[in-house]
C-alpha cells in the first residue's frame, strides 16, 4: 500500500535515519518508538506527504487516502462541533440532496416517459452509492465517535472555538476517525485523552478495518493496539513483531546476538593479527600469511552501537508523617453555580499512593488543589496529620521558576550537596542533554519547564506529595526513573495521570470521581477497574475498613470445613503485604516497649516519670491496634487459603 526504499532523512546536519525498508501492509497495526529527536514525527510526517526525503524513495498505492493527526496545533472555528464532525461527510450529504431533488422530480414526471427513466436510473445509482456510504448512520457515527472522545451531548452544540486546545485535539481527531482514510497516522494520540476516552480509543483502532502507524509514550496503550514495533535506533529503523513488552524481550535477545556475534568475531580478528604479525617476515609462511590477510579484509565489521545507560538516582527519603496523612469530612466545592463535590469524607494514610481518575472536568485537580491548600473548600473539614509537609506539582508548575537562571546552576543552588555528573544524569533522564543544561530556564518550553520543575522536586521531596499530571511531556525512559524513583518514596502520593502502565504500577488505591462523589478503591488500576465490573460484590477487605467505608455485611471468620471464599488474587498479594508490614510494625513497638519500660524503671524525676508513662501508654495502645488489625488480615488471607 505504501513503500519506503532505501529511505533516509537529515535534520540539519543531523542524520535522523538511512536504509529504511519498509512495506505498509493494508492491514498494518505498527507503533513507531525511539528517545526523543531520533526522527518518529518527521517519518510520520514523510510517510503523509508533508515532509520529503533527502535519500531513497516512497511510493504509494494509486487512490490512498492518508489521514495524519499531528501532536498539536490544530484548531477549528465557526461552527459547531457536532457541525464540525458532519462536514467530513460533505460529499454523503450532498448524495443526500440530490436524491431528496431526484424524489421531488419523480414526483413531477410521466412514471412511463423517458425523461423519469432517466431520472429514476440516476437515482438509484446515487441510492446504491449512499447506502454504501452508509449514508443513513452517519448522525450515529458521529455521536458514537464524539461520546467515545469525551463529549458529552450538551457539548455536540457548542461552537468550536469554546474550547482550548486538547479538546481542539480531540475535535481534530473525531473527524480523522470518521473520515476512515486507508493509511491513519497518529503523532501521540492519547496526550489530550482522559483514561476513558483513552479505552474508547483502544476499542476503536481494535476494529479499525484499514492500516495505522502511531506513536506513542503509553506503553500499555501500545500493547494493546499494535502488533509491530518499529524503532528508530542509532540511525537505523529497526522491526519488531508484537507489542511493547514483545518488542523489549526480542531487542533484548537480539542485543545478546548481536553481542556474542560480535565477541566471536573480535577473537578471530585478534587470531588473525596475531598469526599475521608474528609470521609476516617468514618465507616459509607467507602463503599462510597472504591468505589470513585476504581473510582479514574480507570480514565485515560488526559495529556495536552505543549502549543505552540505564540511570537509577536516589532520592532523599523525607522524614515520617503520622499514620493519618490527610482527612476529608463532609467536603463541598462548588465554583459558581457549579457543584464540584458534595459530602465527601476520606483518609489518607502514610504509604498511600492514591491515583485520581475520572473524565476530564470531573474535579480530579480539583481535589488536588484542595489537598494543597491553594483552593478554599466550600463546606466541610479538612484536616492534615502529624508532621505533614506538603509538595504540590501543578501542570502548570513552570510558573513558579526562576526565568534568569541556567538549568544546571538553579539544580546545584537546590541540591548543593550532590555532584554535577549526579545532576546531569538526572536531567538527562528528564531529557536534558549536553548543552540543554546550560540554557535560561526563561528559553524553556512549558513542556521543557514542567520537565525541569518535576526533577527539581524530586531533590527533596515532602512527605505528602501530590502530583497533576507529573507523566505529561515525559518520554518512557524519563517515566521509568521517576516510576521507580515513586515505587522507593517512602512518603504519601496522590496523583493524576492519564497513563495506565504508570497509574498500574505505582497506585495501591484509585479514588474515582465522578457526579459530585469521590468513591474510594483499594488496589490498583486493574483492580479498580476489576471491582467495577462486579468482581467484588460484597466482599469487603481490611482496607475498606481501615479507610473508615462501612462494610456492606460483617466480615465472616472463617469455620471449620467451610469452603474458601475467591478473591481477586491482586488483592490476596496486597493483603499479604500488608500483614507483613504490621509484623514489622508489631516488632518495632515491642521493642520501643521494652526501651520505655526499662527507662521508667530508672527514677530520675517525676517529670520524666510522668512522661515516660505517657509514652509507653500510647506505644501500647498502637501495639494492641496493630495486633487487632493483623488479626484481621491473616483471618481474611486464610479465610481463602
Amino acid at each position: 500500500m505504501l513503500q519506503l526504499t532505501g529511505a533516509g532523512k537529515r535534520f540539519g546536519h543531523k542524520l535522523l535515519f538511512d536504509e529504511l525498508d519498509w512495506l505498509v501492509t493494508p492491514k498494518e497495526r505498527a507503533g513507531l518508538v525511539g528517545g526523543n529527536g531520533t526522527g518518529k514525527s518527521t517519518l510520520l510526517k514523510v510517510m503523509a506527504g508533508m515532509e520529503t526525503l533527502d535519500y531513497g524513495s516512497m511510493s504509494a498505492m494509486r487512490g490512498i487516502r492518508i489521514g495524519y493527526l499531528p501532536q498539536d496545533g490544530l484548531t477549528v472555528s465557526g461552527r459547531a462541533v457536532f457541525a464540525e464532525c458532519m462536514s467530513v461527510f460533505a460529499d454523503v450529504k450532498d448524495l443526500e440532496l440530490e436524491l431528496e431533488a431526484l424524489t421531488a422530480s419523480m414526483s413531477e414526471l410521466d412514471p412511463g416517459g423517458r425523461e423519469y427513466a432517466q431520472v429514476a436510473e440516476r437515482f438509484e445509482r446515487a441510492d446504491s452509492e449512499f447506502r454504501a456510504r452508509d449514508g443513513y448512520a452517519i448522525e450515529a457515527q458521529v455521536g458514537a465517535v464524539l461520546a467515545g472522545l469525551g463529549f458529552r451531548k450538551e457539548d455536540w452544540l457548542r461552537q468550536t472555538e469554546e474550547f482550548s486546545g486538547g479538546w481542539q485535539m480531540r475535535i481534530a481527531l473525531a473527524k480523522l476517525l470518521l473520515e476512515k482514510p486507508n493509511l491513519l497516522l497518529l503523532d501521540e494520540p492519547t496526550n489530550h485523552l482522559d483514561l476513558e476516552a483513552r479505552d474508547w480509543l483502544e476499542g476503536y483502532l481494535g476494529s479499525y478495518e484499514y492500516a495505522y502507524v502511531l506513536i506513542s509514550h503509553d506503553r500499555y496503550f501500545l500493547d494493546v493496539t499494535v502488533k509491530k514495533i518499529v524503532e528508530i535506533w542509532n540511525k537505523r529503523v529497526h522491526f519488531y513483531t508484537g507489542g511493547y513488552e514483545k518488542y523489549k524481550e526480542q531487542k533484548a535477545e537480539r542485543l545478546a546476538t548481536l553481542e556474542a556475534a560480535y565477541k566471536n568475531q573480535q577473537d578471530r580478528i585478534q587470531q588473525l593479527e596475531a598469526f599475521i604479525n608474528r609470521f609476516r617476515y617468514q618465507a616459509t609462511k607467507a602463503k599462510q600469511v597472504q591468505s589470513r590477510i585476504k581473510e582479514l579484509e574480507k570480514i565485515e565489521r560488526i559495529e556495536m552501537p552505543p549502549e543505552e545507560k540505564t540511570i537509577h538516582f536516589s532520592f532523599p527519603q523525607p522524614k515520617p508523617s503520622g499514620r493519618v496523612v490527610a482527612q476529608f469530612k463532609d467536603v463541598a466545592k462548588s465554583y459558581g453555580a457549579k457543584t464540584v463535590f458534595s459530602g465527601v469524607s476520606f483518609a489518607i494514610e502514610r504509604g498511600d499512593r492514591v491515583a485520581l481518575v475520572g473524565v476530564n472536568g470531573a474535579g480530579k485537580s480539583t481535589l488536588i488543589k484542595l489537598l494543597a491548600g491553594t483552593e478554599p473548600l466550600a463546606t466541610g473539614e479538612y484536616t492534615l496529620g502529624h508532621n505533614v509537609d506538603v509538595d504540590y506539582f501543578a501542570q502548570d508548575q513552570y510558573k513558579e521558576l526562576d526565568t534568569d537562571a541556567r538549568v544546571l546552576d538553579d539544580l546545584k543552588g537546590a541540591a548543593p550537596r550532590t555532584t554535577e555528573t549526579e545532576l546531569r544524569n538526572l536531567l538527562g533522564c528528564f531529557l536534558f542533554s549536553e548543552d540543554d543544561v546550560f540554557k535560561r530556564i526563561g528559553v524553556l518550553s512549558g513542556g521543557e519547564r514542567n520537565r525541569y520543575a518535576l526533577a527539581r522536586m524530586l531533590l527533596h521531596p515532602s512527605n505528602f506529595l501530590l502530583l497533576d499530571e507529573p507523566t505529561n511531556h515525559l518520554d518512557m525512559r524519563a517515566k521509568d526513573v521517576l516510576l521507580e524513583a515513586l515505587e522507593k518514596f517512602s512518603g504519601t502520593i496522590v496523583f493524576v495521570s492519564h497513563d495506565r502502565y504508570f497509574i498500574e504500577h505505582l497506585a495501591t488505591r484509585v479514588f474515582e470521581i465522578a457526579d459530585g462523589e469521590v468513591r474510594v478503591f483499594p488496589g490498583n488500576y486493574a483492580d479498580y477497574l476489576w471491582r467495577k465490573q462486579g468482581g467484588a460484590e460484597q466482599t469487603p477487605t481490611l482496607d475498606d475498613v481501615l479507610i473508615g467505608v462501612p462494610p456492606a455485611e460483617p466480615i465472616p471468620m472463617p469455620q471449620r470445613g467451610s469452603p474458601a471464599k475467591r478473591i481477586n488474587p491482586i488483592k490476596l498479594k496486597q493483603m499479604q503485604e500488608h500483614a507483613k508490614q504490621l509484623e514489622d510494625r508489631i516488632a518495632e513497638l515491642e521493642a520501643e516497649i521494652q526501651r520505655a519500660e526499662m527507662a521508667l524503671s530508672d527514677f530520675v524525676g517525676a517529670e520524666e516519670a510522668t512522661r515516660l508513662s505517657g509514652v509507653l501508654e500510647t506505644q501500647r495502645g498502637e501495639l494492641e491496634q496493630a495486633m487487632s488489625q493483623w488479626e484481621q488480615v491473616t483471618g481474611e488471607i486464610e479465610a481463602t487459603a
